[in-house]
């Protein structure tokens, strides 16, 4: 029982996070919950980022974080619970940009990503602010700062 993460790289570079932490983070996110479910994270480049964005989003360039939710069950009973699709140079240039570890930036994306599959959403204000004290207390708990706190 619990949730059986599968981490794929297309790409290492720049610098990217281990499987054990990867799935320490996705771990943190998932929460206690019940049952036997698969999650996929998969890090990208910036052209299937974009390629992946424009298809999905109707955006034209590369993105973060992408989450795709399943929509079938499996035979055997486990739930996938979906894909997440990391761009790292994106991510490193946000944590450059935001002046933030990489680490910190890449445990921020993949809880983000994670909480998009579980149901949360940040378009409208009341869902964002409940998701980013979600992320906040997951971070936390991770030691990771406040990743929506402003630093210069």
């Amino acid at each position: 029982m619990g949730i059986e993460i599968n981490v794929i790289y297309a790409t290492r570079k720049p610098w990217v996070p281990s499987r054990k932490h990867i799935t320490r983070w996705v771990r943190a996110a998932f929460g206690p919950r019940r049952g036997a479910w698969e999650l996929v994270v998969r890090v990208v480049g910036r052209a299937e980022s974009h390629r992946l964005n424009h298809r999905y989003r109707h955006r034209n360039k590369a993105t973060n974080v992408l989450s795709f939710p399943a929509t079938v069950r499996r035979a055997d009973g486990q739930r996938q619970l979906g894909d997440l699709v990391v761009c790292a140079p994106v991510v490193a240039g946000e944590a450059r940009e935001q002046h933030k570890s990489r680490a910190a930036h890449w445990a921020h994306m993949i809880v983000h990503g994670t909480l998009h599959l579980l149901g949360y959403e940040h378009e409208r204000s009341a869902d964002a602010m409940r998701m980013e004290r979600r992320e906040r207390h997951i971070l936390a708990a991770l030691d990771f700062p406040d990743p929506h706190e402003v630093t210069r």
